[in-house]
Protein backbone atom coordinates (compact mmCIF):
# COMPACT_ATOMS: atom_id res chain seq x y z
CA UNK A 1 0.00 0.00 0.00
CA UNK A 2 1.26 3.49 -0.84
CA UNK A 3 -0.03 7.00 -1.50
CA UNK A 4 1.26 10.10 -3.29
CA UNK A 5 3.28 8.05 -5.79
CA UNK A 6 3.59 8.31 -9.57
CA UNK A 7 2.46 5.54 -11.92
CA UNK A 8 2.36 5.07 -15.68
CA UNK A 9 1.97 2.29 -18.25
CA UNK A 10 4.52 1.58 -20.97
CA UNK A 11 4.44 -1.47 -23.26
CA UNK A 12 1.84 -3.25 -21.10
CA UNK A 13 3.92 -2.77 -17.96
CA UNK A 14 2.79 -0.67 -15.00
CA UNK A 15 5.58 1.35 -13.35
CA UNK A 16 5.23 2.69 -9.80
CA UNK A 17 7.72 5.02 -8.07
CA UNK A 18 7.85 6.96 -4.82
CA UNK A 19 5.13 7.88 -2.37
CA UNK A 20 4.68 6.93 1.25
CA UNK A 21 3.09 4.39 3.57
CA UNK A 22 1.41 4.97 6.92
CA UNK A 23 3.13 2.91 9.62
CA UNK A 24 1.90 3.11 13.22
CA UNK A 25 0.17 6.38 12.38
CA UNK A 26 3.29 7.96 10.85
CA UNK A 27 3.99 8.74 7.19
CA UNK A 28 7.04 6.75 6.04
CA UNK A 29 8.51 7.83 2.71
CA UNK A 30 9.35 5.02 0.30
CA UNK A 31 12.87 4.80 -1.15
CA UNK A 32 13.74 6.67 -4.33
CA UNK A 33 16.40 4.16 -5.41
CA UNK A 34 13.86 1.60 -6.59
CA UNK A 35 10.96 1.34 -9.01
CA UNK A 36 8.32 -1.38 -9.16
CA UNK A 37 7.11 -2.97 -12.41
CA UNK A 38 3.93 -5.00 -12.85
CA UNK A 39 3.46 -7.15 -15.97
CA UNK A 40 -0.20 -6.51 -16.79
CA UNK A 41 -0.55 -9.86 -18.56
CA UNK A 42 0.75 -12.07 -15.77
CA UNK A 43 0.14 -9.75 -12.80
CA UNK A 44 3.74 -10.34 -11.68
CA UNK A 45 5.58 -7.62 -9.76
CA UNK A 46 9.32 -6.94 -10.10
CA UNK A 47 11.53 -4.55 -8.12
CA UNK A 48 14.21 -2.76 -10.12
CA UNK A 49 17.06 -0.87 -8.48
CA UNK A 50 17.93 2.65 -9.64
CA UNK A 51 21.55 3.52 -8.92
CA UNK A 52 23.45 6.80 -8.91
CA UNK A 53 24.57 9.46 -6.46
CA UNK A 54 21.73 11.84 -7.37
CA UNK A 55 18.72 9.98 -5.99
CA UNK A 56 15.79 12.41 -5.50
CA UNK A 57 14.90 13.34 -1.94
CA UNK A 58 12.02 11.57 -0.20
CA UNK A 59 9.39 13.79 -1.78
CA UNK A 60 5.68 14.39 -1.40
CA UNK A 61 3.58 16.34 -3.88
CA UNK A 62 6.12 15.90 -6.69
CA UNK A 63 5.14 15.47 -10.33
CA UNK A 64 6.30 12.38 -12.21
CA UNK A 65 6.10 12.20 -16.01
CA UNK A 66 7.19 9.58 -18.55
CA UNK A 67 8.32 10.44 -22.07
CA UNK A 68 10.36 8.42 -24.58
CA UNK A 69 11.40 5.81 -22.02
CA UNK A 70 12.56 8.35 -19.44
CA UNK A 71 10.91 9.18 -16.11
CA UNK A 72 11.17 12.81 -14.97
CA UNK A 73 10.57 13.89 -11.38
CA UNK A 74 10.02 17.62 -10.83
CA UNK A 75 9.62 19.66 -7.63
CA UNK A 76 7.76 18.54 -4.48
CA UNK A 77 8.57 18.89 -0.78
CA UNK A 78 9.95 16.93 2.16
CA UNK A 79 10.72 17.55 5.82
CA UNK A 80 13.47 20.00 4.78
CA UNK A 81 11.22 22.10 2.56
CA UNK A 82 10.17 22.72 -1.03
CA UNK A 83 12.27 22.15 -4.13
CA UNK A 84 12.27 22.98 -7.84
CA UNK A 85 14.88 20.41 -8.80
CA UNK A 86 14.40 17.96 -11.65
CA UNK A 87 15.68 14.40 -11.89
CA UNK A 88 15.50 11.90 -14.73
CA UNK A 89 16.14 8.19 -15.22
CA UNK A 90 16.26 6.33 -18.53
CA UNK A 91 14.22 3.19 -17.84
CA UNK A 92 15.15 1.60 -21.17
CA UNK A 93 18.72 1.06 -19.96
CA UNK A 94 19.63 -2.37 -18.49
CA UNK A 95 21.05 -0.58 -15.43
CA UNK A 96 19.00 2.47 -14.48
CA UNK A 97 20.71 5.47 -12.90
CA UNK A 98 19.32 8.79 -11.66
CA UNK A 99 20.51 12.00 -13.27
CA UNK A 100 20.12 15.41 -11.63
CA UNK A 101 19.09 17.77 -14.44
CA UNK A 102 21.38 20.73 -13.83
CA UNK A 103 22.14 21.82 -17.41
CA UNK A 104 18.67 23.13 -18.29
CA UNK A 105 18.38 26.43 -20.11
CA UNK A 106 15.77 29.10 -19.42
CA UNK A 107 14.15 30.01 -16.10
CA UNK A 108 13.22 27.12 -13.83
CA UNK A 109 9.79 27.47 -12.16
CA UNK A 110 9.77 28.39 -8.47
CA UNK A 111 9.62 25.58 -5.84
CA UNK A 112 6.17 23.97 -5.63
CA UNK A 113 4.10 20.87 -5.02
CA UNK A 114 0.58 19.64 -5.84
CA UNK A 115 1.08 20.56 -9.52
CA UNK A 116 0.27 18.44 -12.59
CA UNK A 117 1.84 17.75 -15.98
CA UNK A 118 0.75 17.02 -19.53
CA UNK A 119 3.19 15.23 -21.87
CA UNK A 120 2.82 16.57 -25.41
CA UNK A 121 5.27 16.39 -28.32
CA UNK A 122 8.30 15.57 -26.15
CA UNK A 123 7.44 18.45 -23.82
CA UNK A 124 6.52 18.38 -20.15
CA UNK A 125 3.84 21.02 -19.57
CA UNK A 126 3.29 21.84 -15.90
CA UNK A 127 0.29 23.62 -14.44
CA UNK A 128 -0.50 25.11 -11.05
CA UNK A 129 0.50 23.99 -7.58
CA UNK A 130 1.36 25.45 -4.20
CA UNK A 131 4.77 26.85 -3.35
CA UNK A 132 6.98 29.80 -2.61
CA UNK A 133 8.24 32.87 -4.44
CA UNK A 134 10.57 35.72 -3.62
CA UNK A 135 9.09 39.13 -2.93
CA UNK A 136 10.53 40.29 -6.25
CA UNK A 137 8.82 37.47 -8.12
CA UNK A 138 5.48 38.28 -6.49
CA UNK A 139 5.82 41.96 -7.40
CA UNK A 140 6.29 40.93 -11.03
CA UNK A 141 3.39 38.44 -10.98
CA UNK A 142 -0.26 39.32 -11.48
CA UNK A 143 -2.49 38.70 -8.47
CA UNK A 144 -4.65 36.60 -10.79
CA UNK A 145 -1.70 34.22 -11.33
CA UNK A 146 -0.45 33.84 -7.74
CA UNK A 147 -2.53 34.04 -4.56
CA UNK A 148 -0.42 34.72 -1.47
CA UNK A 149 -1.62 32.58 1.42
CA UNK A 150 1.06 33.38 3.98
CA UNK A 151 4.27 35.30 4.49
CA UNK A 152 7.25 33.58 6.10
CA UNK A 153 10.83 32.92 5.12
CA UNK A 154 12.86 29.95 3.93
CA UNK A 155 16.31 29.59 2.40
CA UNK A 156 16.33 27.22 -0.58
CA UNK A 157 19.83 27.05 -2.00
CA UNK A 158 21.05 30.63 -1.96
CA UNK A 159 17.62 32.20 -2.43
CA UNK A 160 15.39 33.69 0.27
CA UNK A 161 11.72 32.91 -0.30
CA UNK A 162 9.09 34.92 1.59
CA UNK A 163 5.70 34.43 -0.09
CA UNK A 164 3.73 31.19 -0.08
CA UNK A 165 0.63 30.51 -2.13
CA UNK A 166 -1.17 29.00 -5.11
CA UNK A 167 -0.50 29.62 -8.81
CA UNK A 168 -2.08 28.96 -12.19
CA UNK A 169 1.15 29.22 -14.17
CA UNK A 170 1.99 27.14 -17.24
CA UNK A 171 5.65 26.12 -17.62
CA UNK A 172 7.10 24.01 -20.43
CA UNK A 173 10.20 21.81 -20.31
CA UNK A 174 11.39 20.64 -23.74
CA UNK A 175 13.04 17.26 -23.16
CA UNK A 176 14.89 17.42 -26.49
CA UNK A 177 16.64 20.72 -25.79
CA UNK A 178 16.48 20.74 -21.96
CA UNK A 179 14.94 24.22 -22.10
CA UNK A 180 12.35 25.87 -19.83
CA UNK A 181 9.87 28.34 -21.31
CA UNK A 182 6.76 30.07 -19.97
CA UNK A 183 4.20 30.62 -22.75
CA UNK A 184 1.84 33.59 -22.73
CA UNK A 185 -1.62 32.09 -22.40
CA UNK A 186 -4.87 33.58 -23.68
CA UNK A 187 -8.51 33.25 -22.72
CA UNK A 188 -10.20 32.77 -19.32
CA UNK A 189 -7.57 30.99 -17.23
CA UNK A 190 -8.45 28.81 -14.22
CA UNK A 191 -8.03 30.34 -10.78
CA UNK A 192 -4.74 29.45 -9.04
CA UNK A 193 -4.96 25.96 -7.53
CA UNK A 194 -3.30 22.66 -6.69
CA UNK A 195 -4.44 19.08 -6.04
CA UNK A 196 -6.48 19.20 -9.26
CA UNK A 197 -7.05 16.38 -11.75
CA UNK A 198 -5.54 16.66 -15.22
CA UNK A 199 -5.73 14.72 -18.48
CA UNK A 200 -4.52 15.00 -22.06
CA UNK A 201 -6.69 14.42 -25.12
CA UNK A 202 -5.11 15.17 -28.48
CA UNK A 203 -3.55 18.62 -28.30
CA UNK A 204 -5.68 19.75 -25.36
CA UNK A 205 -4.83 19.64 -21.70
CA UNK A 206 -7.76 19.41 -19.27
CA UNK A 207 -7.93 20.26 -15.58
CA UNK A 208 -10.79 19.81 -13.14
CA UNK A 209 -11.33 20.66 -9.49
CA UNK A 210 -8.54 21.30 -7.02
CA UNK A 211 -8.08 23.68 -4.12
CA UNK A 212 -7.12 27.12 -3.14
CA UNK A 213 -10.76 27.30 -2.37
CA UNK A 214 -12.75 24.21 -3.33
CA UNK A 215 -13.16 24.25 -7.11
CA UNK A 216 -15.82 22.33 -9.08
CA UNK A 217 -15.01 23.59 -12.56
CA UNK A 218 -13.29 22.32 -15.70
CA UNK A 219 -10.98 24.04 -18.17
CA UNK A 220 -8.98 23.01 -21.21
CA UNK A 221 -5.98 24.61 -22.87
CA UNK A 222 -4.97 24.26 -26.51
CA UNK A 223 -1.31 23.22 -26.31
CA UNK A 224 -0.55 24.71 -29.74
CA UNK A 225 -2.12 28.16 -29.31
CA UNK A 226 -1.99 28.29 -25.47
CA UNK A 227 -5.65 29.37 -25.34
CA UNK A 228 -7.75 28.52 -22.28
CA UNK A 229 -11.45 27.62 -22.54
CA UNK A 230 -13.85 27.17 -19.63
CA UNK A 231 -16.11 24.16 -20.17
Amino acid sequence: MRSNHTAFIDDNTLYVWGGYQVVAGEDVMLPGDEIWLCDLDSGTWERREITGDDVPRDLAGFCGSHVNGTLYIFAGCDTVGYTNQMFSVDLSEPRCSWKHVTDAKGTTPSPRNKHTCWVHRDRLIYFGGYGCKTIGEVRNTSTSNFIVEEMSWAMIGNTLFRCWGWNNEVHVFDTQTATWTKPQTQGPAPAPRGCHASALLGNRGYISGGVETAEFDMFCIDLDTWTWTKL
